[in-house]
């Protein structure tokens, strides 16, 4: 099958540092080539893919120094761009937030997924798809789904990670002495709640998290004052190569989302690393966490803080072998394959190169 996948311009494919949605079309275009797949990426040029890269911006938007830079038409060269290369596709599956694709790719709705992967219940959305209703979309959650029902969704697909990107030490880790938090430092992430949960628990909190410009304001005025260096840590925003053992050697991950979280990729980052979670029960969090064997759903700050001696107890091997079981690239990109070929009409088998 020759499929078209067409990334966000704002990090690289895969990120450098932060970007969720960026690692897992990384892990989602190599998983496909593994299967056999003619993979096409259309993304920033600072990329580092196995398939064939179509620079649509010479550096992701996000890192990129220079003060002067146009989101919007960046996104719209890209946009022209796959569409003047329609053509020699089986599929083009999109990844952009919003929506706004369609209007380039209506003529050829039926030979498009999109995944977003982001929330979807943004007041305009609604009444944006309507105008739409023949895009197929996939979506990563049950949860996310539920936000637009309106919509074309031709399946769930969970994300996935290759078993083979981070290896769990479980003798280091029988030590963890803090909890981390890994992700954004922004109101919907809850950061502050992170930091009151350790507290009363007694141990320390390392935060390795991304500032983004919408999110200063919040770090300087709530999350700032409440780090010492040494009962709460930030560590910065980390590499790919540093999570392994920021989550590894951590005693669990502490995620007390705030929002309608499509999905939650650190946590499966998290459970690779054989490392428990707690999780606020919201958004897609009962979908990908195992009550009692790879975390805890919580609804109070107090119900966190009174499973933290049971996450201790848990089987962290056990942990992995669930994330083994259900997490994995491949798993992910044989679903794909499935949603393509159910979409273009035949076999995933009969679809490949």
């Amino acid at each position: 099958m020759k499929i078209a996948h067409v990334a966000p311009l704002y990090e690289s494919v895969p990120p450098r540092l932060y970007g969720g949605t960026e690692r897992i079309i990384s892990y989602l275009t190599e998983a496909l080539i593994d299967l056999g797949h003619e993979v096409t990426l259309f993304a920033s040029g600072d990329s580092a893919t196995s398939a064939k890269l179509v620079a649509c911006r010479e550096q992701a938007l996000r890192l990129d120094p220079r003060p002067l830079k146009s989101e919007i038409a960046a996104h719209l060269s890209m946009l022209d761009e796959v569409r003047r290369r329609a053509a020699e596709f089986d599929l083009i599956h999109f990844h952009l937030s919003h929506f706004q694709h369609f209007p380039f790719f209506e003529h050829i709705a039926e030979r498009t997924v999109t995944t977003p992967h982001g929330r979807l219940d943004y007041v305009d959305l609604a009444s944006a798809y309507t105008r739409f209703p023949r895009f197929p979309m996939i979506s990563i959650s049950r949860s996310q789904r539920a936000r637009l029902p309106q919509a074309n969704w031709i399946a769930t697909i969970e994300h996935g990670l290759p078993l083979d990107l981070y290896e769990p030490d479980y003798e280091a880790a029988a030590g963890g002495t803090y909890l981390a938090f890994l992700g954004r430092l922004s109101r919907d992430k809850r950061p502050d709640r992170a930091i009151e949960i350790a507290r009363r628990a007694g141990l320390k909190l390392k935060l390795a998290a991304k500032i983004g410009d919408d999110d200063r304001a919040y770090f300087r005025e709530t999350i700032e004052p409440l780090i010492d260096g040494e009962r709460v840590e930030y560590v910065g925003e980390i590499e790919e190569a540093g999570k392994a053992e920021f989550l590894g050697n951590a005693a669990g991950l502490v995620f007390p989302i705030d929002w309608p979280e499509p999905f939650g990729l650190v946590v499966i980052e998290a459970m690779a690393c054989g490392t428990p979670v707690i999780a606020w029960n919201c958004g897609a969090m009962p979908e990908i966490i195992d009550y009692g064997t790879t975390g805890f759903l919580v609804e109070s700050i107090e119900d966190a803080v009174a499973s933290v001696p049971e996450l201790l107890r848990l089987d962290r091997r056990k942990v992995r072998q669930v994330f083994e079981t259900r997490f994995s690239a491949r798993r992910m990109a044989r679903d794909y394959v499935a949603a393509y070929a159910r979409l273009l009409g035949g076999s995933a088998e009969s679809k490949a190169s």
